[in-house]
């Protein structure tokens, strides 16, 4: 944030020449403070601890708040310009350090003083939308954690089994899902967490746990229903009270859309979107390890033990068939392929979408949705007919691609040639 310094003796407030006075009350180090206007006089003065680098941000929680702030470190006052709702100051600070708060209305704000940097700020890293049904979504938070494992070595090169259980959750932040139609117009309010921690989320959380994805992120994640049929909406997740991830938009499925959603399989860990599946016997919600039919995930999982067997009769470990990949890496991107091509994502066109050609000798690409008619046999044989017409989102080559990329050649994988899109190969 920019950081205008002042004249060091006063602050040359609207009304008059306010000299900073003895401090009403002290803010502790590495602490979060809130203030209501109505608490507090005006202009309301703190005392700031002493640090070699001190951290003072602060964060309002109203659109119609006037608070101005200004800090002077015992030698220097500067005003702390806000931006998108927050603002902060670093700098050392002597045992004379104050914070004065100048336009005190009755709306109220945060002051965090940290000498560990800034405690309000907006992550770089966004939320992740899984996919969404006609009025339920599947919503990531941005990653906490990553997964630590060591490579296997020779002569004990294991692989995880094909339905490995997820191992112990580390640490997490405390992570709250904010969501409303973007017709509510969340992106004008401040972009603090306490500004928009007051709104009113559209919908209800069914589901909220930590989930281990494919790409070895922690992700904080969220199964949430009651939303409105083809509606956009805004999505922040709040980390800890303070930080503000988003926002990220996405648009509900059509009222007749019929595909129910599926998440949480260990084995096929980033698989969180739509499937062909008749709809989940109550009281389920959606598909998940403990509602799938025994009937798609036990051959699924045969598959990945059947594959994982031949791949570790190559010298996994001793000898190399790469100098970039590993059996392990091998595993792993096949394990992808193999949950996108067992899974037929459901999707619909989009109301603006068009398959049409300029011209009659132009080829135009083909679509990656493919239409599916009501009752006929869908491309995995394990998942049943269903009695509704859907759209299928085909999976992206770029998928088996990159199990060919990580895997050895005796293997013999072969990925579709693209023309204009694998279906048409």
């Amino acid at each position: 944030m920019r950081i205008a310094p002042l004249q060091a003796c006063f602050l040359c407030l609207p009304s008059a020449c306010v000299v900073l006075a003895q401090a009403q009350q002290s803010l502790p180090l590495n602490s979060l403070s809130t203030f209501s206007g109505s608490s507090i006089s005006d202009p309301a003065t703190f005392g700031l601890p002493t640090s070699s680098s001190l951290t003072v941000s602060v964060a309002i929680c109203s659109s119609q708040a006037s608070e101005r702030f200004f800090l002077t470190n015992g030698s220097d006052v500067f005003e702390i310009q806000l931006e998108s709702g927050f603002g902060s100051w670093t700098g050392p600070s002597s045992n004379n350090a104050s914070l004065l708060v100048e336009s005190v209305g009755q709306s109220t704000f945060e002051v965090a003083v940290s000498n560990n940097g800034t405690v309000h700020e907006i992550l770089d890293a966004l939320p992740l939308f899984g996919d969404s049904s006609a009025n339920q979504a599947i919503l990531f938070s941005p990653p906490f954690a990553f997964e630590t494992t060591m490579d296997p070595t020779y002569p004990n090169y294991t692989l995880p089994s094909a339905n490995s259980s997820l191992p112990e959750t580390p640490s997490s932040p405390i992570f709250d899902l904010v969501f409303a139609p973007s017709s509510a117009q969340l992106t004008s309010l401040p972009q603090t967490g306490c500004s928009l921690a007051n709104m009113s989320s559209a919908g209800s959380v069914e589901l909220n746990d930590a989930w281990l994805r494919g790409s070895g992120e922690w992700r904080s994640q969220w199964f949430v229903g009651g939303l409105s049929p083809s509606t956009n909406y805004t999505v922040y997740v709040i980390q800890d009270q303070v930080k503000v991830s988003g926002p990220i938009y996405f648009v509900t499925k059509s009222s007749s859309f019929p595909c129910p959603l599926v998440h949480s399989l260990p084995y096929c860990p980033s698989t969180a979107y739509a499937v062909p599946l008749l709809p989940p016997q109550s009281p389920a919600l959606a598909y998940d390890a403990t509602s799938l039919p025994t009937n798609i995930s036990d051959p699924l999982l045969q598959y990945m033990t059947n594959f994982t067997t031949m791949l570790l009769t190559f010298g996994c470990g001793r000898d190399l068939y790469s100098p970039l990949q590993t059996c392990s890496d091998c595993q792993r991107e096949y394990r992808s392929w193999l949950c996108s091509v067992s899974f037929p994502r459901c999707s619909e066109p989009s109301p603006t979408s068009s398959e049409s050609s300029s011209g009659s000798n132009v080829q135009a690409p083909f679509s990656a949705l493919q239409p599916q008619p009501s009752g006929v046999s869908p491309r995995n044989p394990l998942f049943p007919v269903v009695n509704y017409t859907y759209t299928s989102l085909l999976p992206c080559l770029e998928v088996c691609h990159a199990v060919d990329r990580a895997c050895p050649y005796f293997l013999g994988i072969s990925c579709p040639v693209p023309q204009f899109n694998a279906d048409a190969s």
